[in-house]
């Protein structure tokens, strides 16, 4: 079956504009143009605005959809397996927390108690998720699963104090990490107690302290743009600066 611009816009619920702007982007052009001058959408066209619409829902950017959708190498049903793993983690997390608000009705009306540590449980879980998603591959390559598993227990268990204490450690990290950086020198006083205080961070969660795993983490923390990005947008270098500051702390 063919579709105009109107048609397709009103199948899928966007616009005109939208379906417009995709031609000229080069993202999904028509099938064809016909004689007077309307664009016309066969299927292959539909499946792919489908694609489109599968990751622009997931949060993917559409100069990355572009990307991926005009390789050579896309494969329709592996993105689309990969779009229903994607969903079904994103239902997961909305049942995590639609459960937290209806334990937290029920507390608030007297029908159950409800600890500090459960209110936060699906806050929580959203991070671990996330952070699963950028990095977990990564990690349990480096740890292995049983030590990311035992890492992500011990955070989910973490009481709110606890985790308010997670957050103030990290934020004196920086700020000292900033300061120890104004000097030049990973070896200064005040670089030694960032790293100490980067050791205390990642103790959270580890529940354990290894100076091997902790130089292994801060190597990362620069090889891998993604960690790399994570400090460097607090300041241009702190990343490196913090891996030298961890190798001397180490003595690696």
């Amino acid at each position: 079956m063919e579709y105009t611009v109107q048609k397709l816009g009103k199948l899928a619920g966007i616009s005109t504009r939208t379906l417009r702007y995709y031609d000229e982007i080069g993202i999904l052009k028509p099938a064809r143009i016909n004689s007077s001058g309307y664009r016309i959408y066969g299927q292959e066209e539909v499946n792919r605005l489908q694609q489109i619409l599968f990751y622009r829902e997931l949060g993917v950017s559409l100069d990355q959809i572009k990307e991926i959708i005009t390789s050579p190498t896309f494969n329709p049903t592996a993105a689309l397996i990969e779009h229903r793993e994607k969903l079904l983690e994103k239902r997961k997390q909305l049942d995590i927390l639609i459960s937290n608000v209806e334990k937290t009705i029920a507390s608030q009306e007297g029908r159950i108690e409800m600890s500090d540590q459960e209110k936060f449980e699906g806050f929580k879980q959203k991070l671990l998720d996330e952070n699963e998603k950028k990095y977990g591959k990564e990690i349990r390559e480096k740890y292995g699963d049983e030590q990311v598993e035992r890492s992500n227990q011990q955070f989910k268990n973490m009481t709110q104090e606890q985790y308010e204490a997670l957050q103030k450690i990290e934020r004196e990290m920086f700020d000292t990490l900033k300061e120890a950086m104004a000097a030049g020198d990973p070896g200064s006083e005040a670089a030694q107690k960032a790293a100490d205080l980067h050791r205390q961070w990642i103790s959270f969660a580890w529940g354990n302290y290894n100076k091997e795993a902790h130089a292994g983490v801060a190597q990362m923390y620069v090889a891998d743009e993604r960690f790399k990005a994570y400090y460097d947008k607090v300041q241009p270098g702190l990343a490196e600066f913090l891996r030298d500051a961890i190798l001397i702390y180490t003595n690696k």
